[in-house]
């Protein structure tokens, strides 16, 4: 199978799972189809599918991160002892583990293509990741509490393993509280990646999209955390912080340098 020929038999397996769905004609042009293909993914309730399924997706889903480039964590060069700054899609950075900033359900976003880090990397790790993340949410019981941190395999990501964190919501000024909670979210991460012997972890900017936390701050104290954890014996050796655009970068090199 080609790339078309994978995408077009996704979509059709999707789309025949629902009744509703069987009416909608499947697009001509290739950047539709991936449309399509990423908004029947990210609707999806978790539950288990078929085993040519998961092995057509996780062909396709290898090939379109190979096509985008990835990026070898051991090719980056460091702003300070142990601390890195990407700049790029973290779901085509290849390290021990990535941080996706979560919500409380833990089972990724439902938002057809939304913008948010968190739709992106279930969109590239393929369908079994959140399936695994509502196991991992059904067996808690409960949701995921602000600050705190759940780990999953990469599945069809560069990355061995995703480490999941919920961080503050910010409806008005930030508080000492979320200040805190934010800081737990890097703890919490680099705690985990600790207890799996990890050495590499890239960092989104927790909280500061969707969660609308100020940028600045939570720079600088995602920085203050990772540093002052840095200190003790751990498996860590690299932090890689990960920024999308070129103000978030600057920021990041501004506390880096």
């Amino acid at each position: 199978m080609n790339q078309r020929e994978r995408r077009i038999y996704l979509i059709n397996t999707l789309l025949n799972e629902h009744s509703e769905y069987q009416s909608i004609d499947i697009p001509e042009d290739k950047d539709s189809q991936k449309l399509l293909l990423r908004d029947l993914m990210n609707i999806r309730e978790p539950k288990r599918i078929n085993k040519e399924f998961y092995q057509i997706q996780d062909e396709y889903l290898q090939e379109e991160t190979k096509e985008k480039g990835i990026v070898d964590c051991d090719e980056l060069v460091p702003l300070q002892d142990h601390l890195y700054l990407f700049q790029g899609d973290i779901t085509t950075l290849k390290c021990d583990a990535i941080v996706n900033a979560a919500n409380s359900q833990m089972t990724g976003c439902y938002i057809p293509h939304h913008r948010c880090i968190d739709n992106c990397i279930h969109s590239y790790a393929g369908m079994q990741l959140r399936y695994a993340c509502h196991q991992i949410m059904e067996k808690q019981g409960k949701k995921e509490e602000t600050g705190k941190a759940k780990i999953t395999k990469g599945y069809n990501l560069p990355c061995r393993y995703i480490l999941h964190t919920v961080g503050p919501i910010i409806y008005y000024k930030v508080t000492n509280k979320e200040k805190e909670q934010l800081a737990s979210c890097y703890r919490s991460c680099l705690e985990l990646a600790d207890a799996y012997h990890l050495e590499s972890v890239a960092f989104c900017c927790i909280s500061t999209g969707e969660f609308h936390f100020p940028k600045e701050l939570a720079a600088k104290i995602a920085i203050e955390t990772v540093k002052e954890y840095l200190k003790k014996e751990t498996s860590i050796k690299k932090v890689i912080f990960n920024v999308f655009n070129d103000e978030d970068r600057d920021i990041y090199q501004r506390y880096l340098r």
